[in-house]
Protein backbone atom coordinates (compact mmCIF):
# COMPACT_ATOMS: atom_id res chain seq x y z
CA UNK A 1 0.00 0.00 0.00
CA UNK A 2 1.35 3.41 -0.99
CA UNK A 3 0.57 6.83 0.43
CA UNK A 4 -0.76 9.85 -1.42
CA UNK A 5 2.23 11.89 -0.34
CA UNK A 6 5.09 9.53 -1.23
CA UNK A 7 3.66 8.15 -4.48
CA UNK A 8 5.63 8.77 -7.67
CA UNK A 9 2.87 10.02 -9.97
CA UNK A 10 2.91 9.56 -13.72
CA UNK A 11 2.15 12.46 -16.03
CA UNK A 12 1.76 10.84 -19.44
CA UNK A 13 -0.98 13.16 -20.67
CA UNK A 14 0.88 16.40 -20.00
CA UNK A 15 4.18 15.10 -21.37
CA UNK A 16 2.51 13.83 -24.55
CA UNK A 17 0.45 16.85 -25.56
CA UNK A 18 1.02 20.61 -25.80
CA UNK A 19 -0.26 22.62 -22.87
CA UNK A 20 -0.25 26.09 -21.38
CA UNK A 21 2.30 25.74 -18.59
CA UNK A 22 2.15 29.33 -17.39
CA UNK A 23 -0.09 28.51 -14.43
CA UNK A 24 -2.17 31.58 -15.26
CA UNK A 25 -5.70 31.03 -13.88
CA UNK A 26 -7.26 33.94 -15.75
CA UNK A 27 -10.21 32.65 -17.81
CA UNK A 28 -9.29 32.77 -21.49
CA UNK A 29 -9.28 30.95 -24.80
CA UNK A 30 -6.36 28.52 -25.10
CA UNK A 31 -5.91 27.58 -28.77
CA UNK A 32 -3.25 25.04 -29.65
CA UNK A 33 -3.19 23.30 -26.25
CA UNK A 34 -5.03 20.38 -24.67
CA UNK A 35 -4.63 21.53 -21.07
CA UNK A 36 -3.58 24.40 -18.85
CA UNK A 37 -1.55 24.11 -15.68
CA UNK A 38 -3.75 24.82 -12.66
CA UNK A 39 -2.39 24.79 -9.11
CA UNK A 40 -5.27 24.24 -6.62
CA UNK A 41 -6.16 27.28 -4.54
CA UNK A 42 -5.59 26.53 -0.82
CA UNK A 43 -8.55 26.51 1.56
CA UNK A 44 -8.82 27.31 5.24
CA UNK A 45 -8.91 23.77 6.67
CA UNK A 46 -9.20 20.40 4.93
CA UNK A 47 -11.20 17.89 6.99
CA UNK A 48 -11.78 14.33 5.80
CA UNK A 49 -15.50 13.57 5.78
CA UNK A 50 -15.60 10.32 3.79
CA UNK A 51 -13.17 7.81 2.32
CA UNK A 52 -13.81 4.81 0.06
CA UNK A 53 -11.85 1.94 1.60
CA UNK A 54 -12.86 -0.38 -1.24
CA UNK A 55 -11.62 1.91 -4.00
CA UNK A 56 -8.44 2.68 -2.06
CA UNK A 57 -7.77 -1.07 -1.78
CA UNK A 58 -8.17 -1.45 -5.55
CA UNK A 59 -5.67 1.36 -6.06
CA UNK A 60 -3.26 0.02 -3.44
CA UNK A 61 -3.54 3.30 -1.54
CA UNK A 62 -3.24 3.91 2.20
CA UNK A 63 -5.90 5.91 3.97
CA UNK A 64 -4.45 9.29 5.01
CA UNK A 65 -3.38 9.36 8.64
CA UNK A 66 -1.55 12.68 8.71
CA UNK A 67 -2.90 16.14 7.99
CA UNK A 68 -0.48 16.69 5.12
CA UNK A 69 -1.96 13.71 3.29
CA UNK A 70 -5.48 14.94 3.99
CA UNK A 71 -4.37 18.32 2.63
CA UNK A 72 -3.70 16.68 -0.75
CA UNK A 73 -7.39 15.72 -0.91
CA UNK A 74 -8.35 19.38 -0.56
CA UNK A 75 -5.69 20.91 -2.79
CA UNK A 76 -3.66 22.41 0.04
CA UNK A 77 -0.63 20.27 -0.82
CA UNK A 78 0.75 19.31 -4.22
CA UNK A 79 3.62 16.83 -4.20
CA UNK A 80 6.76 17.15 -6.33
CA UNK A 81 5.76 14.51 -8.88
CA UNK A 82 2.23 15.80 -9.43
CA UNK A 83 1.40 18.12 -12.31
CA UNK A 84 -2.01 19.70 -11.68
CA UNK A 85 -3.87 20.71 -14.83
CA UNK A 86 -7.30 21.46 -16.23
CA UNK A 87 -8.25 19.87 -19.54
CA UNK A 88 -9.44 21.93 -22.49
CA UNK A 89 -12.53 20.71 -24.30
CA UNK A 90 -15.67 22.00 -25.99
CA UNK A 91 -19.18 20.69 -26.36
CA UNK A 92 -22.76 20.90 -27.50
CA UNK A 93 -24.91 22.02 -24.59
CA UNK A 94 -28.68 21.46 -24.84
CA UNK A 95 -28.23 20.87 -28.56
CA UNK A 96 -26.26 24.05 -29.34
CA UNK A 97 -22.55 24.49 -29.95
CA UNK A 98 -21.00 26.13 -26.88
CA UNK A 99 -17.40 26.47 -28.03
CA UNK A 100 -14.54 26.12 -25.55
CA UNK A 101 -15.56 24.87 -22.12
CA UNK A 102 -12.90 22.90 -20.23
CA UNK A 103 -12.44 21.88 -16.61
CA UNK A 104 -13.83 24.90 -14.82
CA UNK A 105 -13.73 23.41 -11.33
CA UNK A 106 -11.88 20.13 -11.83
CA UNK A 107 -8.11 19.79 -11.50
CA UNK A 108 -6.28 16.56 -12.29
CA UNK A 109 -3.38 16.10 -9.88
CA UNK A 110 -1.64 13.19 -11.56
CA UNK A 111 -1.85 9.60 -12.72
CA UNK A 112 -1.75 6.84 -10.11
CA UNK A 113 -0.32 3.51 -11.31
CA UNK A 114 -1.30 0.36 -9.45
CA UNK A 115 0.90 -2.66 -8.83
CA UNK A 116 -1.00 -4.43 -11.62
CA UNK A 117 0.07 -1.68 -14.04
CA UNK A 118 -3.32 0.01 -14.38
CA UNK A 119 -3.32 3.81 -14.37
CA UNK A 120 -5.99 6.08 -12.92
CA UNK A 121 -6.34 9.84 -12.97
CA UNK A 122 -6.85 11.50 -9.59
CA UNK A 123 -8.96 14.62 -9.98
CA UNK A 124 -10.15 17.21 -7.46
CA UNK A 125 -13.56 18.74 -8.08
CA UNK A 126 -13.98 22.10 -6.38
CA UNK A 127 -10.32 22.94 -5.79
CA UNK A 128 -10.44 26.46 -7.19
CA UNK A 129 -10.42 28.37 -10.48
CA UNK A 130 -8.72 27.30 -13.70
CA UNK A 131 -8.23 28.93 -17.07
CA UNK A 132 -11.63 27.45 -18.00
CA UNK A 133 -13.69 28.70 -15.04
CA UNK A 134 -15.09 31.61 -17.06
CA UNK A 135 -17.09 33.66 -14.52
CA UNK A 136 -17.19 30.92 -11.88
CA UNK A 137 -15.11 30.46 -8.73
CA UNK A 138 -14.01 26.87 -9.35
CA UNK A 139 -15.42 25.80 -6.00
CA UNK A 140 -17.98 23.17 -5.02
CA UNK A 141 -20.39 23.11 -2.10
CA UNK A 142 -21.12 20.32 0.35
CA UNK A 143 -24.51 19.71 -1.26
CA UNK A 144 -23.17 18.93 -4.74
CA UNK A 145 -20.07 17.15 -3.42
CA UNK A 146 -22.05 14.74 -1.25
CA UNK A 147 -24.25 13.97 -4.24
CA UNK A 148 -21.26 13.21 -6.47
CA UNK A 149 -19.40 11.18 -3.85
CA UNK A 150 -22.35 8.94 -2.95
CA UNK A 151 -23.79 8.52 -6.45
CA UNK A 152 -20.46 7.66 -8.05
CA UNK A 153 -20.09 4.76 -5.64
CA UNK A 154 -23.78 3.84 -5.81
CA UNK A 155 -23.60 3.45 -9.59
CA UNK A 156 -20.47 1.31 -9.25
CA UNK A 157 -22.22 -1.13 -6.92
CA UNK A 158 -25.28 -1.19 -9.17
CA UNK A 159 -22.95 -2.46 -11.90
CA UNK A 160 -23.22 0.66 -14.06
CA UNK A 161 -19.96 1.88 -15.68
CA UNK A 162 -18.92 5.05 -13.87
CA UNK A 163 -16.16 7.26 -12.61
CA UNK A 164 -15.49 6.64 -8.92
CA UNK A 165 -15.13 8.83 -5.84
CA UNK A 166 -12.26 8.25 -3.43
CA UNK A 167 -12.75 10.97 -0.84
CA UNK A 168 -14.91 13.84 0.33
CA UNK A 169 -13.47 16.70 2.37
CA UNK A 170 -14.84 19.93 3.75
CA UNK A 171 -12.87 23.14 3.27
CA UNK A 172 -13.88 25.26 6.22
CA UNK A 173 -14.87 28.03 3.81
CA UNK A 174 -18.32 29.22 2.71
CA UNK A 175 -19.15 29.30 -0.99
CA UNK A 176 -21.77 31.60 -2.52
CA UNK A 177 -24.29 29.76 -4.70
CA UNK A 178 -27.56 30.63 -6.43
CA UNK A 179 -29.08 27.14 -6.35
CA UNK A 180 -31.81 27.76 -8.91
CA UNK A 181 -30.34 30.77 -10.75
CA UNK A 182 -33.26 32.88 -9.52
CA UNK A 183 -31.38 35.64 -7.72
CA UNK A 184 -31.54 34.01 -4.27
CA UNK A 185 -27.84 33.39 -3.73
CA UNK A 186 -26.73 32.13 -0.32
CA UNK A 187 -23.55 30.90 1.32
CA UNK A 188 -23.12 27.15 1.65
CA UNK A 189 -20.31 25.09 3.21
CA UNK A 190 -17.53 24.27 0.75
CA UNK A 191 -16.33 20.75 -0.05
CA UNK A 192 -14.10 18.89 -2.52
CA UNK A 193 -14.41 15.41 -4.03
CA UNK A 194 -11.46 13.43 -5.30
CA UNK A 195 -12.77 11.46 -8.21
CA UNK A 196 -10.99 8.62 -9.98
CA UNK A 197 -11.16 7.18 -13.50
CA UNK A 198 -8.83 5.61 -16.04
CA UNK A 199 -9.52 8.78 -18.01
CA UNK A 200 -11.88 11.75 -17.95
CA UNK A 201 -11.65 12.23 -21.73
CA UNK A 202 -14.97 13.35 -23.21
CA UNK A 203 -16.47 13.71 -26.66
CA UNK A 204 -15.74 17.42 -26.21
CA UNK A 205 -11.97 16.86 -26.01
CA UNK A 206 -12.12 15.82 -29.67
CA UNK A 207 -14.72 18.39 -30.70
CA UNK A 208 -12.54 21.32 -29.62
CA UNK A 209 -9.63 20.15 -31.76
CA UNK A 210 -11.79 19.73 -34.85
CA UNK A 211 -13.47 23.11 -34.33
CA UNK A 212 -10.04 24.77 -34.20
CA UNK A 213 -8.81 22.78 -37.21
CA UNK A 214 -5.97 21.36 -35.11
CA UNK A 215 -5.86 18.16 -37.13
CA UNK A 216 -2.46 16.99 -35.91
CA UNK A 217 -3.53 17.36 -32.28
CA UNK A 218 -6.78 15.55 -33.09
CA UNK A 219 -4.98 12.68 -34.78
CA UNK A 220 -2.47 12.40 -31.95
CA UNK A 221 -5.18 12.42 -29.25
CA UNK A 222 -7.19 9.73 -31.04
CA UNK A 223 -4.14 7.50 -31.52
CA UNK A 224 -3.03 8.03 -27.90
CA UNK A 225 -6.52 7.20 -26.63
CA UNK A 226 -6.61 4.00 -28.68
CA UNK A 227 -3.11 2.89 -27.68
CA UNK A 228 -3.74 3.59 -23.99
CA UNK A 229 -7.37 2.60 -23.43
CA UNK A 230 -8.16 0.36 -26.41
CA UNK A 231 -4.84 -1.50 -26.88
CA UNK A 232 -6.60 -4.46 -28.53
CA UNK A 233 -7.44 -2.26 -31.53
CA UNK A 234 -4.84 -2.32 -34.31
CA UNK A 235 -4.71 -2.13 -38.09
CA UNK A 236 -5.15 0.48 -40.78
CA UNK A 237 -8.77 1.19 -39.85
CA UNK A 238 -8.13 1.37 -36.11
CA UNK A 239 -9.72 4.83 -35.75
CA UNK A 240 -12.93 3.59 -37.33
CA UNK A 241 -12.82 0.42 -35.21
CA UNK A 242 -12.32 2.59 -32.12
CA UNK A 243 -15.27 4.81 -32.93
CA UNK A 244 -17.44 1.74 -33.49
CA UNK A 245 -16.47 0.47 -30.04
CA UNK A 246 -17.23 3.86 -28.47
CA UNK A 247 -20.67 3.58 -30.10
CA UNK A 248 -21.12 0.12 -28.59
CA UNK A 249 -19.98 1.20 -25.11
CA UNK A 250 -22.25 4.22 -25.17
CA UNK A 251 -25.24 2.13 -26.23
CA UNK A 252 -24.47 -0.33 -23.43
CA UNK A 253 -24.26 2.51 -20.91
CA UNK A 254 -27.66 3.82 -21.95
CA UNK A 255 -29.18 0.36 -21.46
CA UNK A 256 -27.74 0.29 -17.94
CA UNK A 257 -29.16 3.74 -17.15
CA UNK A 258 -32.59 2.61 -18.33
CA UNK A 259 -32.30 -0.62 -16.35
CA UNK A 260 -31.89 1.10 -12.98
CA UNK A 261 -33.96 4.21 -13.81
CA UNK A 262 -31.09 6.68 -13.74
CA UNK A 263 -31.53 10.13 -15.29
CA UNK A 264 -28.31 12.07 -15.85
CA UNK A 265 -29.91 15.46 -16.32
CA UNK A 266 -27.18 17.11 -18.44
CA UNK A 267 -26.24 14.89 -21.37
CA UNK A 268 -24.18 17.53 -23.15
CA UNK A 269 -21.34 16.20 -25.31
CA UNK A 270 -18.82 17.51 -22.80
CA UNK A 271 -20.41 15.15 -20.25
CA UNK A 272 -20.02 12.03 -22.42
CA UNK A 273 -17.05 9.74 -21.73
CA UNK A 274 -15.17 8.07 -24.59
CA UNK A 275 -14.71 5.10 -22.27
CA UNK A 276 -18.45 4.62 -21.88
CA UNK A 277 -18.51 5.75 -18.23
CA UNK A 278 -21.12 7.76 -16.38
CA UNK A 279 -19.37 11.08 -15.82
CA UNK A 280 -20.19 14.41 -14.13
CA UNK A 281 -22.92 14.00 -11.54
CA UNK A 282 -24.97 17.18 -11.35
CA UNK A 283 -28.79 17.42 -11.39
CA UNK A 284 -29.25 13.66 -11.69
CA UNK A 285 -32.02 11.54 -10.23
CA UNK A 286 -33.41 8.06 -10.20
CA UNK A 287 -36.94 7.72 -11.51
CA UNK A 288 -39.48 7.47 -8.69
CA UNK A 289 -42.90 7.30 -10.37
CA UNK A 290 -42.37 5.87 -13.84
CA UNK A 291 -42.40 8.69 -16.38
CA UNK A 292 -40.40 8.72 -19.65
CA UNK A 293 -40.74 12.53 -19.69
CA UNK A 294 -39.19 13.00 -16.25
CA UNK A 295 -36.19 15.30 -16.05
CA UNK A 296 -34.66 16.36 -12.71
CA UNK A 297 -32.97 19.43 -14.21
CA UNK A 298 -34.70 22.81 -13.97
CA UNK A 299 -32.42 24.06 -16.78
CA UNK A 300 -33.89 21.34 -19.02
CA UNK A 301 -37.40 22.78 -18.81
CA UNK A 302 -39.69 23.10 -20.65
CA UNK A 303 -38.19 21.13 -23.54
CA UNK A 304 -37.11 18.12 -21.43
CA UNK A 305 -34.35 17.29 -23.90
CA UNK A 306 -32.62 15.04 -21.39
CA UNK A 307 -35.69 13.30 -19.96
CA UNK A 308 -35.49 9.65 -18.90
CA UNK A 309 -37.03 8.20 -22.04
CA UNK A 310 -35.00 10.44 -24.36
CA UNK A 311 -31.55 9.48 -23.08
CA UNK A 312 -30.86 6.70 -25.61
CA UNK A 313 -31.75 9.01 -28.52
CA UNK A 314 -29.61 11.83 -27.13
CA UNK A 315 -26.65 9.46 -26.82
CA UNK A 316 -27.03 8.68 -30.54
CA UNK A 317 -27.16 12.42 -31.32
CA UNK A 318 -24.04 13.02 -29.22
CA UNK A 319 -22.20 10.21 -31.00
CA UNK A 320 -23.07 12.00 -34.24
CA UNK A 321 -21.23 15.04 -32.88
CA UNK A 322 -18.21 12.90 -32.06
CA UNK A 323 -18.34 11.41 -35.57
CA UNK A 324 -18.37 14.93 -37.01
CA UNK A 325 -15.28 15.78 -34.98
CA UNK A 326 -13.46 12.81 -36.52
CA UNK A 327 -14.19 13.78 -40.15
CA UNK A 328 -10.71 15.24 -40.73
CA UNK A 329 -9.16 11.81 -40.11
CA UNK A 330 -11.89 9.30 -41.11
CA UNK A 331 -14.02 9.29 -44.24
CA UNK A 332 -17.66 10.22 -43.80
CA UNK A 333 -18.78 7.20 -45.83
CA UNK A 334 -17.17 4.97 -43.21
CA UNK A 335 -18.22 6.90 -40.12
CA UNK A 336 -21.93 6.98 -40.88
CA UNK A 337 -22.38 3.19 -41.07
CA UNK A 338 -20.41 2.87 -37.82
CA UNK A 339 -22.69 5.43 -36.18
CA UNK A 340 -25.76 3.57 -37.39
CA UNK A 341 -24.66 0.41 -35.56
CA UNK A 342 -25.84 2.19 -32.40
CA UNK A 343 -29.49 1.41 -33.03
CA UNK A 344 -28.99 -2.32 -33.51
CA UNK A 345 -26.69 -2.60 -30.48
CA UNK A 346 -28.95 -0.55 -28.25
CA UNK A 347 -32.19 -2.35 -29.05
CA UNK A 348 -30.62 -5.80 -28.89
CA UNK A 349 -29.13 -5.10 -25.49
CA UNK A 350 -32.19 -3.22 -24.29
CA UNK A 351 -34.58 -6.09 -25.01
CA UNK A 352 -32.19 -8.56 -23.43
CA UNK A 353 -31.97 -6.34 -20.34
CA UNK A 354 -35.75 -6.06 -20.14
CA UNK A 355 -36.03 -9.82 -20.54
CA UNK A 356 -33.76 -10.19 -17.52
CA UNK A 357 -35.82 -7.69 -15.52
CA UNK A 358 -38.90 -9.76 -16.32
CA UNK A 359 -37.22 -13.10 -15.64
CA UNK A 360 -37.58 -14.46 -19.17
CA UNK A 361 -35.43 -17.34 -20.37
CA UNK A 362 -34.84 -15.61 -23.70
CA UNK A 363 -36.38 -12.73 -25.62
CA UNK A 364 -38.27 -13.50 -28.81
CA UNK A 365 -39.85 -11.12 -31.31
CA UNK A 366 -43.17 -11.82 -29.62
CA UNK A 367 -41.69 -10.78 -26.28
CA UNK A 368 -40.86 -7.31 -27.60
CA UNK A 369 -44.59 -6.71 -27.84
CA UNK A 370 -44.96 -7.67 -24.17
CA UNK A 371 -42.09 -5.37 -23.21
CA UNK A 372 -43.77 -2.52 -25.09
CA UNK A 373 -46.97 -3.27 -23.18
CA UNK A 374 -45.02 -2.99 -19.90
CA UNK A 375 -43.64 0.40 -20.97
CA UNK A 376 -47.05 1.72 -22.00
CA UNK A 377 -48.83 0.45 -18.90
CA UNK A 378 -46.21 1.79 -16.49
CA UNK A 379 -46.35 5.15 -18.25
CA UNK A 380 -50.13 5.19 -17.77
CA UNK A 381 -50.29 4.20 -14.09
CA UNK A 382 -46.91 5.67 -12.99
CA UNK A 383 -45.97 3.26 -10.19
CA UNK A 384 -42.65 3.58 -8.41
CA UNK A 385 -40.29 1.95 -10.90
CA UNK A 386 -37.96 0.30 -8.41
CA UNK A 387 -40.72 -1.02 -6.18
CA UNK A 388 -42.89 -2.22 -9.07
CA UNK A 389 -40.18 -4.48 -10.46
CA UNK A 390 -39.38 -5.74 -6.96
CA UNK A 391 -43.02 -6.64 -6.39
CA UNK A 392 -43.09 -8.30 -9.80
CA UNK A 393 -40.47 -10.79 -8.58
CA UNK A 394 -42.89 -12.29 -6.03
CA UNK A 395 -45.99 -12.10 -8.20
CA UNK A 396 -48.26 -15.14 -7.64
CA UNK A 397 -48.43 -17.39 -10.70
CA UNK A 398 -52.21 -17.06 -10.71
CA UNK A 399 -54.27 -13.90 -10.24
CA UNK A 400 -58.03 -13.97 -10.61
CA UNK A 401 -59.16 -10.36 -10.62
CA UNK A 402 -58.19 -6.77 -11.28
CA UNK A 403 -58.45 -6.07 -7.55
CA UNK A 404 -56.06 -8.88 -6.71
CA UNK A 405 -53.48 -7.47 -9.11
CA UNK A 406 -53.97 -3.91 -7.85
CA UNK A 407 -53.58 -5.09 -4.26
CA UNK A 408 -50.32 -6.85 -5.06
CA UNK A 409 -48.76 -3.68 -6.48
CA UNK A 410 -50.44 -1.16 -4.15
CA UNK A 411 -47.24 -0.39 -2.21
CA UNK A 412 -45.63 0.86 -5.43
CA UNK A 413 -48.48 3.21 -6.33
CA UNK A 414 -48.47 6.95 -5.72
CA UNK A 415 -52.21 7.25 -6.41
CA UNK A 416 -55.14 4.82 -6.36
CA UNK A 417 -55.79 3.26 -9.73
CA UNK A 418 -58.80 4.32 -11.76
CA UNK A 419 -60.95 1.47 -13.12
CA UNK A 420 -59.47 1.75 -16.60
CA UNK A 421 -55.94 1.76 -15.13
CA UNK A 422 -56.71 -1.36 -13.09
CA UNK A 423 -57.86 -3.04 -16.28
CA UNK A 424 -54.67 -2.04 -18.09
CA UNK A 425 -52.55 -3.50 -15.30
CA UNK A 426 -54.62 -6.69 -15.11
CA UNK A 427 -54.29 -7.27 -18.86
CA UNK A 428 -50.56 -6.73 -18.67
CA UNK A 429 -50.09 -9.14 -15.77
CA UNK A 430 -52.30 -11.75 -17.42
CA UNK A 431 -50.16 -11.65 -20.57
CA UNK A 432 -47.00 -11.70 -18.48
CA UNK A 433 -48.06 -14.77 -16.49
CA UNK A 434 -48.97 -16.57 -19.70
CA UNK A 435 -45.44 -15.84 -20.94
CA UNK A 436 -43.86 -17.04 -17.69
CA UNK A 437 -45.66 -20.34 -18.10
CA UNK A 438 -43.72 -20.86 -21.34
CA UNK A 439 -40.34 -20.28 -19.68
CA UNK A 440 -37.84 -23.09 -20.10
CA UNK A 441 -36.15 -22.16 -16.80
CA UNK A 442 -37.57 -22.83 -13.35
CA UNK A 443 -39.54 -20.23 -11.43
CA UNK A 444 -36.73 -19.91 -8.88
CA UNK A 445 -34.16 -19.39 -11.65
CA UNK A 446 -36.40 -16.74 -13.18
CA UNK A 447 -36.74 -14.95 -9.84
CA UNK A 448 -33.00 -15.11 -9.23
CA UNK A 449 -32.38 -13.49 -12.61
CA UNK A 450 -34.81 -10.72 -11.69
CA UNK A 451 -33.18 -10.15 -8.31
CA UNK A 452 -29.80 -9.70 -9.97
CA UNK A 453 -31.18 -7.22 -12.50
CA UNK A 454 -33.65 -5.14 -10.49
CA UNK A 455 -32.17 -3.05 -7.66
CA UNK A 456 -34.03 -2.97 -4.36
CA UNK A 457 -32.21 0.07 -3.01
CA UNK A 458 -31.59 3.22 -5.03
CA UNK A 459 -30.10 6.48 -3.83
CA UNK A 460 -33.19 8.63 -4.05
CA UNK A 461 -32.92 12.42 -4.12
CA UNK A 462 -34.93 12.90 -0.95
CA UNK A 463 -32.56 10.60 0.95
CA UNK A 464 -29.59 12.57 -0.34
CA UNK A 465 -31.31 15.80 0.65
CA UNK A 466 -31.93 14.54 4.18
CA UNK A 467 -28.33 13.36 4.51
CA UNK A 468 -27.02 16.72 3.30
CA UNK A 469 -29.23 18.63 5.76
CA UNK A 470 -27.96 16.43 8.60
CA UNK A 471 -24.32 16.98 7.59
CA UNK A 472 -24.88 20.73 7.51
CA UNK A 473 -26.10 20.40 11.12
CA UNK A 474 -22.99 18.43 12.06
CA UNK A 475 -24.70 15.01 12.07
CA UNK A 476 -23.74 12.05 9.89
CA UNK A 477 -25.95 9.08 10.86
CA UNK A 478 -27.96 8.95 7.62
CA UNK A 479 -24.88 9.70 5.52
CA UNK A 480 -23.08 6.70 7.03
CA UNK A 481 -26.14 4.49 6.63
CA UNK A 482 -26.47 5.42 2.95
CA UNK A 483 -22.78 4.66 2.43
CA UNK A 484 -23.45 1.12 3.60
CA UNK A 485 -26.77 0.66 1.81
CA UNK A 486 -25.46 1.69 -1.60
CA UNK A 487 -22.94 -1.17 -1.47
CA UNK A 488 -25.73 -3.78 -1.41
CA UNK A 489 -28.41 -2.43 -3.75
CA UNK A 490 -29.79 -5.87 -4.63
CA UNK A 491 -30.27 -7.12 -1.07
CA UNK A 492 -33.09 -6.56 1.43
CA UNK A 493 -30.75 -5.60 4.28
CA UNK A 494 -31.76 -1.95 4.10
CA UNK A 495 -35.49 -2.27 3.62
CA UNK A 496 -36.04 0.75 5.86
CA UNK A 497 -35.46 2.64 2.58
CA UNK A 498 -37.78 0.42 0.54
CA UNK A 499 -40.64 2.85 0.17
CA UNK A 500 -42.07 5.31 -2.29
CA UNK A 501 -40.96 8.94 -2.30
CA UNK A 502 -42.78 10.70 0.55
CA UNK A 503 -45.33 13.34 -0.38
CA UNK A 504 -43.34 16.17 1.22
CA UNK A 505 -40.44 15.48 -1.16
CA UNK A 506 -42.52 15.94 -4.32
CA UNK A 507 -42.16 19.72 -4.39
CA UNK A 508 -39.27 20.39 -2.00
CA UNK A 509 -36.21 22.04 -3.58
CA UNK A 510 -33.35 19.58 -3.91
CA UNK A 511 -35.67 16.57 -3.77
CA UNK A 512 -37.74 16.82 -6.93
CA UNK A 513 -35.99 19.31 -9.21
CA UNK A 514 -32.40 20.48 -9.21
CA UNK A 515 -30.29 22.87 -11.26
CA UNK A 516 -26.95 22.51 -13.00
CA UNK A 517 -25.36 24.01 -9.86
CA UNK A 518 -26.36 20.84 -8.01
Amino acid sequence: MESLRSKNYKRDFVTTFPGDESGNLTPRQTPGVLYSKAIPTPVEKVTLLAWSDELAAELGMQKPTEQQEVDILGGNLVTDTMYPYAACYAGHQFGSWAGQLGDGRAITLGEWETIAGKTFELQLKGAGPTAYSRRADGRAVLRSSVREYLMSEAMHYLGVPTTRALSLVTTGEPVLRDMFYNGNAAYEPGAIVMRVAPSFLRFGNFEILNSRKETDNLKNLVNWTIDRYYPHITGNDKVLTWFTEVVERTASLMVEWQRVGFVHGVMNTDNMSVLGLTIDYGPYSFVDDYDPDFTPNTTDLPGRRYAFGKQPGIAYWNLGCLAAALLPIVEKDKLLPALETYKEVYWRKYYQMMGNKLGLDKVTNEDTTLITQFEQTLTAIKPDMTMFFQLLIDLPLYVGSTQEVADHFKDSLYEDLKPEESELLFNLITNYLERLNRNTITRSASQELMRKTNPRFILRNYLLHQAIEELERGENQLFLKLQQALKEPYSDKFDEFFQTRPEWASQKAGCSMLSCSS
